[in-house]
């Protein structure tokens, strides 16, 4: 790892990604300030030192470096822009990383206003899971000035371990975005081949080893077989929020002309799932909406009911 200096960090939201990547540069010895809308969040950062603030307003008057992982574009914009966002409020030259997954055109009006206010501004969306925050083992995409992304550079070094530079203004947003879909039609295409081969009296764990063993397999697909043969949703990533992110996809595609016509199919079965109950299980879960189309039933033995 990189020597680095002592940066006066303010960290912007402690959700279930946020507060262990929050954590971690405070592990690594870095002083940090947070502000999170449910405060109660922040007590095991605050036991350690970190101080809360009650506005972005006046963490960002503290803070040298201000890193955002926040849920959504309307979010952004309230606590980047403003009287009392962080732009407004960060002193002269201090930086500002975000590392939502937002659309690019909202990222473009918060990277237009931070260059009137001299702000600094990185767009640094991950791709990983809970377990790879708590365990530092991000894959971090940044795009921005290069300077301000050598700077930062060690403090991304705690946060991941795949550290990717892609451009000067929004890739980071596209190119998060493009996996996103590519990972949304993996779960979709799953799901149901799964279910067609369920038709044709396969058993279960052999067929789950054998597509991951073959040309189809992938880390999300090997990632993901053991959670499909033991049948448990419990979510690292929701159907919802999998509609959310399918939503800015089809919104930029749309403000590029660019047709998607799968990602398209695909984002109407998330509603398929959040209409049917399954809104807030893992996303994989899709595999169990096809099913019930399907009238596909299964006993404690996983063997398909016909």
């Amino acid at each position: 790892m990189s020597k680095i200096k002592q940066f006066q960090i303010g960290w912007i939201g402690l959700g279930k990604m946020g507060k262990p990547m929050a954590a971690n540069l405070q592990e690594a010895g870095h002083q940090i300030s947070v502000y999170n809308r449910s405060k109660d969040k922040a007590a095991s950062l605050v036991q350690k030192g970190a101080k809360v603030h009650d506005t972005p307003k006046d963490l960002a008057k503290n803070s040298d470096t201000i890193f955002s992982m926040i849920s959504d574009d309307s979010t952004i914009l309230d606590i980047a822009l403003g009287q009392d966002g962080v732009i407004e409020n960060a002193p002269s030259n201090s930086v500002f990383v975000d590392m939502s997954t937002i659309s690019p055109a909202t990222s473009k009006k918060v990277s237009d206003y931070a260059d009137k206010k001299s702000i600094k501004y990185l767009r640094a969306p991950v791709n990983g899971s809970v377990k790879q925050a708590e365990e530092a083992s991000l894959v971090i995409l940044a795009s921005g000035k290069q300077d301000v992304y050598q700077n930062i550079y060690p403090l991304f070094e705690i946060l991941g371990n795949k550290l990717f530079y892609v451009g000067d203004g929004e890739q980071a947003r596209f190119l998060k975005l493009c996996i996103n879909s590519m990972v949304g039609i993996t779960s979709s295409m799953m799901g149901e081949a799964l279910a067609f081969g369920e038709a044709g009296n396969l058993d279960w764990d052999t067929m789950l080893d054998i597509i991951s063993s073959s040309a189809i397999g992938s880390p999300l697909v090997n990632f993901k077989k053991e959670i499909l043969k033991k049948r448990d949703f419990k979510p690292t990533f929701t159907a919802r929020q999998m509609a959310k992110d399918f939503d800015l996809i089809l919104d930029t595609a749309k403000d590029n002309n660019l047709p998607m016509p799968l990602t398209s199919a695909v984002r109407q079965q998330w509603n398929g799932m959040i209409g049917t109950g399954r809104g807030d299980l893992d996303y994989f879960a899709y595999l169990e909406y096809l099913e019930s189309l399907s009238g596909i039933k299964h006993t404690k033995e996983n063997k398909q009911i016909e």
